[in-house]
């Protein structure tokens, strides 16, 4: 009963309830009863489709996707024109300004409709013919929604827009022709967009280059992972398009050993080596097929593999377990599960098939390294059961040895994607996928040729004149994978050990804090008069903490809050001479007049706060960008905004009827909880004085005592006096699910006092029943990982999300 969000922007991790769920017990019947006769030929069959010469290109094209000179003056003129346009609209209300027939690219399949850009919105209306049994994907997003475009392929063809929003959902958009999709792009750019921060009017190579993401790689600056994760993005791979999912690499080898040892070179595939010949014995095959092969037609190049390494099909061998993967698994196999011992149901034979089979060549996709869910049967679907042996059913994946369980697989797996050895080799990876060996001369010496069809530039589907003939080569195309845009044509650079990184980083700036995270040492706070048993301080917030600090940057700023109400705003500044920070603490703070000997003003909360009530770290938070405080706890059960640079209160709304208890903030959202048993989701996009309530969300018994919110992942916590976690969907407002830690003292009521989320959606609750505190972790999708007793109260919860530490990270 669990579906895959689809609102997501370059990774998917959260599960949510499906109201029409379907266990598919008709595909698993139908798989069951198959005749012989009637099964699914696993022999490629598109091979079988002949191309009309005129739409094979006999030499790779290498021409980029970019916008010619034309197009960006073009640009520039519509800039002033629609601006103009809009500030004589602005009265009149919203205007038209262009209109185009498309499709919406969804997985596997395309809804025609209508894209319709105005001064204000761009909307999709759906095109296909009403059905009150068919949901419509009308959708209205605002221009100032719109954070970046990309240029996309789609089939092959330089016809598609991909939008990503500030709320972290996209959009892929496919047109008739290059030509439309150009007048789209430019018309979207001379509106202008505020939040617009990338638009990808150069080629991929371009923007790779200009972006400086390979020298951050190359100086340990980003992981592994979020590297390839941007890799990808800029080479067209989406998750919209099955056919263009992204490329993730194999790196473990050793699926047998009871430990898994990174240290030992063997644990690792050859990564300069396409996964094709990752057997020795393969090798004398596969040139033999490339040297030998010919076709008499001239419209077939020669290739090593008949097959690619991303394709649609592999996506859902892969994530068959997880919908809507497992509905479009059955729409493949005609309606039926495909056989059971032709499904993914280990991760050792899934790899021993590959060592062992030439024709199998498929590398992995990012869930592998983030998404454990994946790899269980959830919804209890009827996998069948496999023919050898005892016949056992198909149901989770079978795991490692050196793997305790699903989320155990994915944290060590995702260890070995950022190991030291991974690391020096992955360069040569690069090189094959989206480097210089991609295709031409390198390619063949390299064992990297697919079939010509993959390749962009190969098919010119413009040149089909024949409609049945042109349709049957873009479902050949959509089902057989495509390669990447080639983003480089010299070789990667190889990436700096971890010594040369941190000598290269002390030349070229000052070291990242959080880099420094292993060497952190007590440090005492001297914040003068005011930091005493009778004024402590009770709040400490770093705005940014989650990203780098360095310095003389707005993440290096400690804000802290004394139980009086003063406001200190402290810097961490870096000795160069003693390659140290130090904390530059505010001097307004060190004092407890109400004016500084310098003539500044000591900035303080005015004592609006409900009496009896004790300021704490859960009724302050600051806005994303360090400029604001939002504090709960006030007499009138209202939420107020501090503005740090003025010094005062600079707004106040009122939506609970009752004292509010805690705040927390993500992005353009401000989360509330209250005495009152609810929690309010506010939306200050428009703007930090007009905070707009958009949530009211309810089901706890007693107050809220913290909340916490991920705008990138839409979910939203709260938890309460009454023991539970309840987690929400930031825009519907959905009730996803509650969780009950367990209560390590069961005759007594267990109290939710702190919670936080990481970036991968991790759940931590700290709670007490009476003087026994405990600490929990669950993951996004509520499952308990780990209980802790801990011997005296929790005060704070901070988990450090950077990737360089995702290993450390772990072992809380």
């Amino acid at each position: 009963m669990l579906a895959s969000n689809e609102n997501f922007e370059r990774m998917r991790m959260k599960l949510i309830p499906h109201p029409s769920f379907d266990p598919h017990l008709e595909a698993s019947a139908q798989r069951d009863n198959v005749k012989v006769a009637d099964k699914i030929d696993s022999k490629n069959p598109l091979f079988k489709l002949s191309l009309s010469k005129d739409a094979v290109r006999s030499d790779l094209v290498d021409d980029v996707d970019s916008l010619t000179e034309d197009d960006l003056k073009s640009i520039a003129m519509e800039q002033m024109e629609t601006a103009q346009e809009t500030n004589e609209t602005e009265k009149a209300g919203e205007r038209l300004l262009l209109s185009e027939d498309c499709q919406r690219v969804t997985y596997m399949s395309v809804v025609k409709g209508k894209l319709e850009v105005t001064t204000s919105y761009v909307y999709f209306f759906d095109g296909s013919p009403y059905r009150e049994d068919v949901e419509r994907h009308d959708f209205r997003w605002s221009l100032a929604q719109i954070r970046e475009l990309h240029l996309r392929r789609y089939n092959l063809r330089r016809t598609a827009l991909e939008f990503f929003l500030v709320d972290q959902t996209n959009m892929f958009i496919n047109f008739p022709s290059n030509r439309k999709r150009n007048k789209v792009y430019s018309k979207l750019l001379s509106t202008r967009p505020p939040n617009l921060i990338h638009s990808s009017s150069r080629s991929p190579a371009d923007l790779l280059k200009s972006s400086g993401l390979t020298l951050k790689w190359v100086h340990r600056e980003i992981s592994n992972f979020e590297y390839l994760m941007q890799l990808n993005t800029i080479a067209g791979r989406t998750f919209n398009d099955l056919s263009q999912y992204p490329i993730f690499p194999w790196v473990i080898m050793d699926y047998t050993s009871s430990k898994l040892n990174l240290d030992n070179p063997k644990t690792f595939r050859d990564l300069s080596k396409p996964i094709g010949i990752q057997n020795p014995k393969h090798i004398d095959e596969v040139r033999s097929k490339y040297e030998n092969f010919e076709d008499p037609s001239g419209t077939v190049a020669k290739f090593h593999y008949g097959t690619h390494y991303s394709n649609s099909a592999m996506v859902l061998h892969y994530l068959v377990r997880v919908e809507p993967f497992t509905s479009l698994h059955i729409d493949l196999q005609s309606g039926r599960f495909d056989v059971a011992d032709r499904q993914f149901h280990s991760i050792q034979s899934l790899w021993k098939s590959l060592y062992d089979n030439v024709n199998d060549v498929k590398e992995l996709i990012p869930e592998f390294f983030f998404f454990p869910e994946f790899l269980l049967n959830t919804n209890n679907f009827d996998l069948g059961k496999l023919q050898g042996g005892k016949k056992a059913s198909v149901h989770d994946a079978i795991l490692p040895k050196w793997a305790s369980n699903a989320d155990d697989f994915i944290r060590k797996h995702r260890m070995a994607l950022e190991c030291d050895y991974v690391s020096d080799h992955l360069h040569h990876w690069l090189d094959l996928i989206f480097g210089y060996k991609q295709k031409g001369d390198e390619a063949a010496e390299a064992f990297n040729v697919f079939y010509y069809c993959t390749y962009e530039g190969a098919v010119n589907l413009d040149a089909i004149e024949d409609p049945e003939e042109r349709e049957a080569v873009e479902g050949m195309i959509n089902n057989f994978g495509q390669t990447p845009c080639q983003l480089l044509k010299d070789p990667h650079p190889k990436r700096l050990s971890p010594e040369e990184a941190i000598l290269a980083k002390k030349k070229r700036k000052p070291p990242s804090l959080m880099a420094t995270m292993p060497d952190w040492k007590p440090y005492l706070l001297d914040l003068g008069t005011l930091s005493t048993d009778k004024d402590p301080v009770v709040y400490i917030n770093a705005p940014g903490w989650r990203r780098h600090f360095s310095q003389n940057s707005p993440d290096s700023t400690v804000i802290t809050i004394s139980s009086s109400g003063v406001v200190g705003i402290h810097q961490w500044i870096f000795q160069d001479n003693k390659t140290c920070y130090n904390l530059d603490v505010d001097p307004t703070f060190l004092t407890s007049g109400s004016t500084h000997a310098g003539g500044r003003e000591t900035k303080s909360l005015p004592s609006t706060f409900a009496p009896g009530l004790p300021l704490t770290a859960n009724l302050f938070v600051t806005t994303t960008d360090g400029k604001h405080i939002v504090s709960g706890g006030h007499w009138d059960n209202s939420l107020r905004v501090f503005s740090l640079h003025k010094g005062r209160y600079i707004c106040s709304v009122v939506r609970h009827i009752d004292v509010v208890t805690c705040v927390a903030a993500s992005g353009h959202f401000i989360m509330s909880g209250s005495l009152d048993t609810t929690s309010i989701i506010w939306d200050m996009s428009a703007s930090i004085t007009t905070l707009r309530p958009v949530q009211v969300l309810a089901g706890h018994d007693k107050s809220v005592k913290c909340v916490a919110l991920s705008a990138e992942l839409d979910m939203a916590v709260s938890g309460s006096e009454d023991g539970t976690v309840n987690i929400y969907s930031i825009k519907e407002g959905q009730f996803m699910r509650f969780l009950k830690p367990p209560n390590n003292a069961p005759e007594m009521d267990f109290v939710v006092s702190k919670l936080t989320l990481s970036s991968q959606g991790h759940v931590v609750v700290s709670g007490h029943s009476r003087e026994v505190h405990s600490l929990h972790v669950y993951t996004i999708n509520g499952r308990l990982l780990q209980t802790q007793t801990v011997l005296h109260r929790t005060t704070s919860l901070l988990i450090l999300d950077h990737e360089t530490h995702f290993t450390r990270r772990r072992k809380w």
